[in-house]
């Protein structure tokens, strides 16, 4: 590894291990106190278990770690940092079949994003632009959000900040209409990405849902493969919400990957550990902050180790 990538890797390593304090101070401060002046006994196992669980890790990794714990140690003390790396370990086998970089194999690849309002949908799709036009390749971002002004503008300062070309209507515009002729224009330019911002769906609002599914079908009028990836952005803080927006897009536009952002504001970033374990479906990217370079392919390993607090 050359230097400059050491030193990135080093860069991204802290900004993930800052932006997880919350989530390891937290857990790794519950089970430290847990675990000091005392044997790992059934009532022992069973409150750090319970720890597990308040981290939003869910009931069947937090049940997998309480065991390994147990197996081996049981009746005898543990030092936090055996501790850490037993945590680290179990949460890397959840994490390991889901991280799964975001392969562009078709022109144009045809990417729609979604999730709710303030999950930092528009905000992502910008900080993958950017990731997309430093690969060398070209982009259109398609400001599909057409109920919020803020949103087209916003796509809009994106496209100039990063070079890439932005397609967008009056608000309250028909969403599936612009995103039928802006596939069109990609295909006849040679347009490499198409990046397609939605409105914010809440997912307990039937009509808002029944107009995803109706851009899903009207995208595959001019692009019968497309769309080649369907985004999910979900905000970290939400905690166990996140998991019915998982289940709800899935079923309407047919998710293929996840995005987790605003890691960085809450002690409970576990939950992407819990919807790992339950959807099984790709992670791509996560986010620790606000910055272009804080949208970051997600590494297992790294995830792991940052939400047990190991150091280094």
């Amino acid at each position: 590894m050359s230097d400059s990538a050491t030193q990135e890797k080093q860069s991204w390593w802290r900004r993930l291990s800052g932006g997880l304090k919350r989530t390891s101070s937290s857990l790794g401060g519950a089970l430290t106190d847990l675990i000091s002046k005392r044997k790992l006994d059934a009532a022992a196992l069973e409150e750090i278990e319970d720890a597990l669980i308040r981290a939003d890790l869910g009931v069947e990794t937090a049940g997998r770690i309480a065991q390994t714990l147990g197996d081996g140690r049981y009746d005898k003390g543990i030092a936090p940092d055996e501790l850490k790396a037993v945590v680290a370990g179990e949460i890397e086998t959840v994490m390991a079949p889901v991280a799964t970089p975001l392969t562009i194999a078709a022109k144009p690849f045809v990417v729609l994003v979604v999730g709710v309002n303030g999950s930092g949908k528009t905000t992502t799709i910008g900080k993958l632009a950017a990731r997309f036009r430093a690969e060398g390749r070209s982009v259109m971002l398609v400001a599909g959000d057409t109920f919020r002004a803020a949103a087209i503008d916003q796509l809009k300062v994106w496209g100039e900040r990063v070079g890439a070309l932005v397609r967008a209507r009056a608000p309250n515009s028909d969403a599936a209409s612009l995103a039928f002729d802006a596939i069109a224009e990609a295909k006849a330019q040679g347009i490499d990405v198409v990046l397609i911002d939605t409105a914010g769906r809440l997912q307990n609002r039937a009509e808002l849902m029944s107009e995803l599914e109706k851009m899903v079908r009207v995208v595959k009028k001019v692009e019968p493969t497309a769309p080649h990836a369907v985004l999910l952005v979900l905000d970290a803080t939400v905690g166990q919400n996140a998991l019915s927006q998982v289940e709800i897009f899935q079923k309407t536009a047919g998710v293929t990957g996840l995005v987790m952002t605003k890691l960085d504001g809450t002690a409970r970033g576990g939950i992407l550990v819990a919807i790992a374990a339950k959807f099984r479906l790709p992670v791509h990217f996560i986010g620790v902050g606000e910055s272009v370079d804080d949208l970051s392919p997600f590494t297992a390993r790294d995830f792991a180790r940052a939400i047990a607090g190991i150091e280094g």
